[in-house]
């Protein structure tokens, strides 16, 4: 059974990037007891490191490192209007469609306001209202009845988080940030477990603005080798007729297994001991459709000499949108899955 309590505090948890801090005291309260070392970078990445067991003295032992992000997409805000009216910018890959009438929370009081655009009846130019508006063209309302009275609650470089909350929809959370506080949760759990090598934990901030935690979670310690945990996008929903929704990963069908993206090329050793990890022991699993997308994998691979890397990932409906849906199962079958494959690592 996957733990909801936790996955429900992780989500609704402020995280845009740059502002991991919220997030970061819940996972270091959750894997405390079952760590040996904590360390927090100039970065914000905080990293976990768990002894190996049952170790010969003196031996070298294997250090494998488990990395997930901390920071979710969200906005900022840029500038206060004379009437009170926030502008904002994008903080990570929003995309335009999903921002109308949206509610938000912002700064660190978490303000409530909503993105507001006109009205369609408010509409003049012919047409207008089938294009979809750019950010640029709306703003965030907190109430405020001018610049001065929304200057008492918000100020310029305030972040801004999308106002969902968690849900148990049955076999379906709902939720914002899956991307990636499911691989959070994962390595939270994983830690539990006691293992004959050493474990590096990164949770790392700023990879929704270039991979910027993962950059420098891996230079100190030398991974022999890295898993990186992610959530990633699911398309099994209505597409144009043309479109094979085969190319694309599904709810409910197991976690995703990444062989390259657009930031790495996976190790094929690791690759292969996900895959066969999966098939012995039926546990359902899917491979990402390469050249899409990208994760800390393509920034811990390159630190220095390099690091074998690898990305298993939980497909997420509508990710990097206000709200998302992940399978309890999938979730599930994602930590049987690494808990069987870390048992095999040597």
């Amino acid at each position: 059974m996957i733990d909801l309590k936790l996955i429900e505090q992780l989500t609704n948890a402020f995280g845009v990037s740059g502002c991991e801090g919220e997030v970061r005291n819940i996972v270091r309260k959750h894997i405390t007891k079952n760590v040996d070392q904590i360390r927090v970078d100039a970065l914000g990445n905080l990293i976990a490191y768990k002894k190996a067991s049952g170790a010969k003295p003196g031996a070298k032992k294997t250090k494998v490192m488990l990395a997930a992000h901390m920071d979710e997409v969200g906005l900022m805000v840029t500038s206060i209007d004379k009437s009170g009216f926030l502008q904002f910018d994008k903080v990570g890959g929003v995309d335009n469609r999903v921002l109308l009438a949206k509610k938000v929370l912002v700064g660190k009081d978490k303000i409530p306001g909503v993105i507001g655009s006109k009205a369609i009846h408010l509409i003049a130019r012919k047409g207008e209202h089938k294009k979809v508006s750019p950010h640029s063209d709306l703003s965030i309302d907190i109430g405020a009845t001018s610049q001065e009275d929304a200057q008492k609650f918000v100020s310029p470089g305030d972040y801004v988080m999308f106002d969902t909350k968690f849900e148990d929809w049955g076999k379906t959370l709902k939720a914002k940030a899956f991307d990636d506080r499911i691989g959070c949760y994962m390595i939270i759990e994983l830690l539990k477990e006691r293992y004959p090598f050493d474990i590096y934990a990164a949770f790392t901030t700023q990879e929704e603005v270039g991979l910027r935690g993962g950059r420098v979670a891996a230079y100190k310690d030398e991974p022999d080798m890295a898993f990186i945990l992610e959530g990633t996008g699911a398309g099994d929903m209505p597409q144009p007729k043309e479109r094979d929704e085969s190319l694309v990963p599904g709810l409910g069908l197991g976690p995703v297994i990444t062989i390259m993206d657009r930031s790495v090329f996976c190790d094929q050793g690791l690759v292969k001991l996900l895959t066969d990890t999966a098939k012995t022991n039926r546990i359902p699993h899917q491979i990402k459709r390469p050249g899409i997308g990208g994760t800390d994998a393509g920034r811990i691979h390159l630190s220095k000499g390099g690091v074998p890397s690898v990305v298993l990932a939980i497909p997420s409906r509508y990710i990097h949108s206000p709200v998302c849906l992940s399978s309890k199962k999938d979730i599930e079958n994602g930590l049987k899955l690494m808990r069987l494959a870390l048992n095999k690592v040597k």
